[in-house]
Formats: C-alpha cells, sequence, structure tokens
C-alpha cells in the first residue's frame, strides 16, 4: 500500500494527496474514474500519458522506430500500438527495452500531472499499479475488483479480440489476490448496476475528501 508516498513525492516537490486506482482489464477502471471526475476530482490517467510519450514528434517514439522498424509507425507517423504489442509480448528483451525507455518518462509525468493537481485529492489511475511497483506514489489504493470470468467476457465483447489473446493479457498481469493485498479500498464492480457504482464512488470520495483535508470535514 501506499506508505512510502512522502519520500518518494518529496523528491518531486508534491504534496497533493493522491489515491491510486487500478484493476485488471475489464474491470471498469474508465467508468469509476469517470464518476470521481463527475464529482470535481482531478483525474491523472496512465494510459493517456503513455500515448502522449510515443506521440509524433515525441524522442521515445524515433527511438522504438529505430529498434522495431517502420512496421510499427502507421501511415500518419503515429505508433502502431497493436502491432508493437503483439511483436513485444511474446518477446522479454524487447519488452524489458521497451519497459525502460517509457516507464520512466510516464512516472515523471504522472508524478508532475498529480502536484499540479487543483482538487483535494487526485486520482491516479495506473492498470499496471501493483505490477510495476507504483504504489508507493500513492496515500491509498483502490481496487476495482471483478471476477475473471467478467474480465474475459467485458474485454473480448469491448475489444472483439480473440479469448486467448485476452488470456493471454490476464495471465500477464498481476493476479486478483495481488491486487486486493495491496487495496486500502476495494470497489467491487461484478454487477451492471451504474447507480449502485456512483453510490460508492460518492462514498469513497466523501472519504478521500476527509482523508485529504486531514480529517477537518
Amino acid at each position: 500500500m501506499g506508505q512510502t508516498t512522502d519520500r518518494v513525492l518529496l523528491e518531486y516537490g508534491a504534496v497533493t494527496y493522491i489515491v491510486g486506482l487500478t484493476g485488471g482489464i475489464g474491470s471498469g477502471k474508465s467508468t469509476v474514474a469517470a464518476f470521481f471526475a463527475e464529482l470535481g476530482v482531478d483525474v491523472v490517467d496512465a494510459d493517456i500519458i503513455a500515448r502522449e510519450v510515443v506521440a509524433p514528434g515525441q524522442p521515445a517514439l524515433g527511438a522504438i522506430a529505430a529498434r522495431f522498424g517502420s512496421a510499427v509507425i502507421t501511415d500518419d507517423g503515429s505508433l502502431d500500438r497493436r502491432e508493437l504489442r503483439q511483436r513485444v509480448f511474446g518477446n522479454p528483451m524487447d519488452k524489458d527495452w521497451l519497459n525502460a525507455l517509457l516507464h520512466p518518462l510516464i512516472r515523471e509525468r504522472m508524478v508532475t500531472a498529480c502536484a499540479e493537481a487543483a482538487s483535494p485529492y487526485c486520482l491516479l489511475v495506473v492498470p499496471l499499479l501493483v505490477e510495476n511497483n507504483l504504489t508507493g506514489l500513492c496515500q491509498r489504493v483502490l481496487v476495482v475488483d471483478v471476477s475473471a470470468e467478467r474480465q474475459l467476457a467485458r474485454t473480448t465483447r469491448r475489444d472483439k479480440a480473440d479469448e486467448a489473446q485476452i488470456r493471454a493479457i490476464m495471465a500477464a498481469q498481476a493476479s486478483r489476490e495481488q491486487r486486493l493485498a495491496a487495496a486500502d479500498d476495494v470497489l467491487d464492480n461484478n454487477g451492471t448496476d451504474l447507480d449502485r457504482i456512483k453510490d460508492d464512488v460518492a462514498r469513497l470520495h466523501r472519504q478521500y475528501l476527509d482523508l485529504a483535508c486531514g480529517g477537518k470535514l
């Protein structure tokens, strides 16, 4: 859990109260984050930042093209993320190289964005928060929890992807048990009742406001 937050963030001069939001593929993190945003919470999304650091003109995109060739670059000069994912997924050396290139860039931008948040606390959405040992960036960790069966069903329907590919992605992520062990708070998203999820988010929002304000609310 986020017990080392102050030490990590003081290196960047950041004092914002940060709630890390994570969950496996297909868990509904984006839906939950959107509900927090509706309540006025600043949301820092690692997936958006990951796309920004490999945008056309960014040095990281040039490095990726130099290693993997023009096949990973689309006609408009942007990164073909699907092609790159297929190339590195079964190749540990390429995956390690890519992570070493991108993770420091993404981490730096995440911390900067959190430090610039204007709301009493900010939500840091990181799919691989546990896997990449980033819980130390957060005072609190919120896990959106769903069963493996629901993950598989939702993701195959959403991405129109092959079931075997989704299972492979799930196997490469932290297990459900590992995520829950890292959680301070758990939001059960196994159902389909969005009003209940909104109510849960509202309850957690009040809790996080109180924590961010030092229990003075």
